[in-house]
C-alpha cells in the first residue's frame, strides 16, 4: 500500500508540474516606446518573440510569422519584409523598425505561423497587438485588425499609470465571447519581481456574459492579455497526428509609475 501511495504522489506531482509547465505561453510584441512624442524621432522599434513574461523564458523557437503589420487611420501597411531573425538564447526571434509616417493611432499587429506544443500536444495561435500613438493624434487605438480571436480595448491601450484598470472584450469572428477565459503575465524584464510561488505568475480572469473583463495592473511596465478559446478545426502536428489547436487574441499595454 505504502508503495501504490508513493506512486501515485509522484504522478500526481509530475501532473502538478506539467500543468504549471504548460501555462505562460505568450507572443511578445513589444515596442521601444508606446508614445512617440518628438518629431525627431518618427520611427519605433518592435520586437518579436514566443516565451514566458513572467519567467522570462525559456524562449522558444518562432518561424517565419505568416503576417506583420501596421493599422493606422484605417488603413493597413505590410511590414512582413521588414522583420529581422534575431538569436535569442539560441532560438528564432524577430525585430523590426518601422516608421512612423502620420500623426495618430499605430496598431502594429502580427500573425504567428502555428506552434507545436508537445507538453499540451497541441498547435497554438497567438494573434498579438500593441498600440503605439505618434504626435499625440488620438482616433484608432479602438480599433480591430480583423483575426478570428481579438481583444477590442474599452481603455485607451496607453499613457496609463501603475494602479490603472484595463478593460476589454474578447471577440470571435467580431462578436463578443461570454466568459471567454484572459491569462495575464507581467512582462518581468531583468527579473525584478519575485514570485511567492507558481500560482503568481500567470493571472487568471473570466469575461462577463458580454465578453469584457477588467484587470488592475499594480506595476509599471509591459503587462500582456491573452484571450485563449479553443480552435473550431484541428491541424497536422509535426508527429503526423491531427491535433486540438488553442486560439489567443493578445494585446499588451503599458504602465508607467506616477512620480
Amino acid at each position: 500500500m505504502k508503495t501504490a501511495w508513493n506512486i501515485t504522489l509522484v504522478c500526481l506531482v509530475w501532473s502538478f508540474l506539467a500543468a504549471g509547465a504548460a501555462q505562460g505561453h505568450f507572443l511578445v510584441l513589444l515596442p521601444s516606446s508606446d508614445v512617440v512624442a518628438g518629431i525627431d524621432s518618427a520611427s519605433v522599434d518592435l520586437k518579436v518573440l514566443f516565451t514566458h513574461p513572467m519567467d522570462q523564458g525559456p524562449v522558444m523557437e518562432m518561424a517565419m510569422p505568416r503576417q506583420f503589420g501596421v493599422l493606422v487611420n484605417q488603413k493597413k501597411r505590410d511590414l512582413l519584409a521588414s522583420l529581422r531573425p534575431q538569436k535569442v538564447e539560441g532560438k528564432t526571434t524577430y525585430v523590426s523598425t518601422a516608421r512612423l509616417i502620420e500623426p495618430g493611432d499605430y496598431v502594429f499587429y502580427v500573425e504567428p505561423a502555428p506552434y507545436w506544443e508537445p507538453s499540451e500536444e497541441k498547435m497554438i495561435i497567438h494573434y498579438t497587438k500593441v498600440v503605439v500613438n505618434y504626435l499625440g493624434a488620438q482616433g484608432g487605438w479602438e480599433a480591430t485588425v480583423g483575426f478570428p480571436v481579438e481583444i477590442e480595448p474599452l481603455v485607451r491601450p496607453y499613457g496609463l499609470w501603475s494602479g490603472n484598470s484595463f478593460r476589454g472584450v474578447v471577440k470571435r469572428n467580431g462578436r463578443p465571447v461570454p466568459f471567454a477565459t484572459i491569462e495575464v503575465e507581467y512582462y518581468n524584464e531583468g527579473r525584478q519581481v519575485r514570485v511567492p510561488n507558481d500560482a503568481f505568475v500567470t493571472q487568471v480572469i473570466k469575461a462577463d456574459a458580454a465578453g469584457v473583463f477588467c484587470y488592475t495592473m499594480p506595476r509599471p511596465g509591459w503587462w500582456g492579455f491573452a484571450a485563449l478559446v479553443p480552435g473550431h478545426e484541428k491541424l497536422k502536428a509535426p508527429n503526423g497526428k491531427m491535433v486540438d489547436v488553442e486560439l489567443g487574441g493578445l494585446i499588451w499595454v503599458r504602465t508607467v509609475k506616477m512620480q
